[in-house]
This record gives structure tokens, C-alpha cells and sequence, in this order.
């Protein structure tokens, strides 16, 4: 349930971590705070399996218009993706993924918009970032070293998923907990400690709500990802920026599922996010906008 009272019980009993400040993140060239401004990162989908087709490219000029397009609409970061992450999803071959990313990458980098990679494969982001990406959206964790020793190579923020496993399709489920912040206070720890001493000066986390378990009842689902939502500031003593990829909760919204993600962004700001995965990029900056004019803050 959300409600004032809950909202102050949640407060109460994690006071400490409400001032936590998190470091500034550099995209594309320049560095955020995004306690002061949050990031948004628009979302280009390569692969025809992803969920949400309004973002499906069906070719290199489609990919590279919205591209465009998110970022007139206000995206700060543009993040391509040649692989669905749904557990249905077919599975596309490093070369595939190369051939569809790269001409995209290269002229949207070359367009000076900041481009993120999505992937968990080392050579695919290898080939990103040599194309002109400046972030890592690194939906696996089995090759953690060979990744951050390439992001620090390129000088590149990596967005840690909460992905531990080679990739999202590969989860069982078993990340559903009444309270997952503890687990994944100790696991991300581990990921940034690891990531630095490897020189990797920009990170973020994203607690990956929208993969990473299985809840048949996509109401309970929904029900689940906007308590967590709330609960992101906890990981702020992290010292880090928390990531979300905005729900859909197609079942909760139905045919005005395209607004889901602007009702979901007010639940992150309010749980202390600073970065928001987002397909409906002129909403969700129209949403952020507003609530930073009211001074509506965590």
C-alpha cells in the first residue's frame, strides 16, 4: 500500500539515508548532478521481440531517426539495444548485434548525441564504445573485469544492472524478496568496489525492475516495482546515482499504458532516482521537469 502514513513510516525508519549524496555522472562529455537535474535516457530497440514496439527500429535510418527524435524530445542519453531482454526473447548472435549497433552508434555519436550500449557481451561493447558510445548499460555480470577494464579504457559510465548471471534471460526469479534492498546493497557494493579498482570513475546502479523475476500476476507485479520504486533511496549510501527503467504495467494501465511511465517516474523521483530509462521521452522530461519547478523532492 501507498499512502502519507506509509510514506512517513518509510521515512522514519530510514532517516539516515534521505541527505545521502551520490556522485555527479559524466554522459557525453559533460557532468550531472542529477540530484539538481535528472538524466533521461531514451530507448532505440533493435530487435523486433522487445515489448514495447513504439521504440522497435526496423532498420539502421529508423534507428537513427528516433534517435534523433528522443533526443530533440529531451533525452539526455540514447540507449541502443539489438537484443530483447524478455525471457522469450530469441537470441542474437555477437555478429548479428554488432551488424545491427555500430551504424547506428556511429551516427548518432557522430550526430554529438550520447549514446549508451545495451549488452552483456564484452565484444559487443567493445565495438560500442570504439564506435563512439560513452556508456555501458551492462545487463550481465559474468565478464564484470574484462567490462569495466574497457569502459575505463574509453573513459565510459557504466550502468550496473541488478543482473547476476550472464544475462537477464538466464534469471529464475528468485530475486523477489519482501525487502531486496539489503541483497542488493551487498552485491552492487561488491560490483563498484571491483569497478574502481579497475578505473572506473562514472557509475550508476539500476535495481532492474523490469527483468530479473517472474511475477505471473502482472497487477502484483506492478504492485511490487512501485513499492521498490520508493524504496531507491535506500541505496543511496552506495554514493552512487540509482537508474530506473520505467514499468509499463500494461495490465494496471491498458490501452493508456503509454502514460504508465510518467505515474512510475513520480514514484522514482520520490524514492531519490536520478537517471529514468524511459520510451515516452517527451512525458516522462515533462513529468521530471515539473516536479523539479514544485520542488518536489525525496
Amino acid at each position: 500500500m501507498i499512502s502519507l502514513r506509509e510514506l512517513a513510516r518509510l521515512a522514519a525508519e530510514h532517516a539516515d539515508d534521505l541527505d545521502r549524496p551520490v556522485a555527479p555522472v559524466r554522459i557525453g562529455g559533460r557532468t550531472r548532478d542529477t540530484d539538481r537535474r535528472p538524466v533521461l535516457m531514451g530507448v532505440v530497440n533493435l530487435s523486433r521481440d522487445s515489448n514495447y514496439r513504439e521504440s522497435i527500429a526496423v532498420s539502421t535510418e529508423s534507428a537513427v531517426r528516433k534517435g534523433r527524435v528522443l533526443a530533440a524530445h529531451g533525452a539526455d542519453l540514447v540507449d541502443v539495444g539489438a537484443e530483447s531482454s524478455r525471457a522469450a526473447a530469441v537470441a542474437v548472435d555477437v555478429e548479428g548485434q554488432k551488424r545491427l549497433l555500430l551504424p547506428v552508434v556511429e551516427a548518432l555519436a557522430g550526430d554529438g548525441i550520447a549514446v549508451s550500449v545495451e549488452s552483456y557481451d564484452a565484444s559487443v561493447v567493445k565495438a560500442g564504445l570504439e564506435a563512439g558510445a560513452c556508456v555501458v548499460n551492462l545487463t550481465g555480470s559474468q565478464d564484470d573485469d574484462t567490462m569495466f577494464a574497457l569502459a575505463a579504457e574509453h573513459g565510459a559510465t557504466v550502468v550496473l544492472c541488478h543482473v547476476l548471471g550472464p544475462h537477464v534471460r538466464a534469471l529464475d526469479g528468485s530475486d523477489v524478496d519482501t525487502d531486496p534492498v539489503p541483497r542488493m546493497l551487498e552485491q552492487f557494493g561488491t560490483r563498484i568496489e571491483r569497478a574502481r579498482e579497475l578505473g572506473v570513475t562514472g557509475l550508476v546502479i539500476d535495481p532492474g525492475l523490469g527483468f530479473g523475476f517472474r511475477l505471473h500476476d502482472q497487477r502484483a507485479r506492478a504492485r511490487y516495482q512501485s513499492v521498490t520504486l520508493l524504496h531507491s533511496f535506500r541505496l543511496r549510501r552506495l554514493g552512487v546515482p540509482v537508474c530506473h527503467a520505467l514499468p509499463h504495467a500494461f495490465d494496471v494501465f491498458e490501452d493508456q499504458f503509454r502514460s504508465a511511465e510518467g505515474f512510475f517516474a513520480v514514484l522514482a523521483h520520490l524514492g531519490g532516482a536520478g537517471m529514468y530509462r524511459a520510451h515516452e521521452v517527451p512525458l516522462v522530461r515533462s513529468v521530471l521537469d515539473a516536479l523539479v519547478t514544485f520542488g518536489v523532492d525525496h
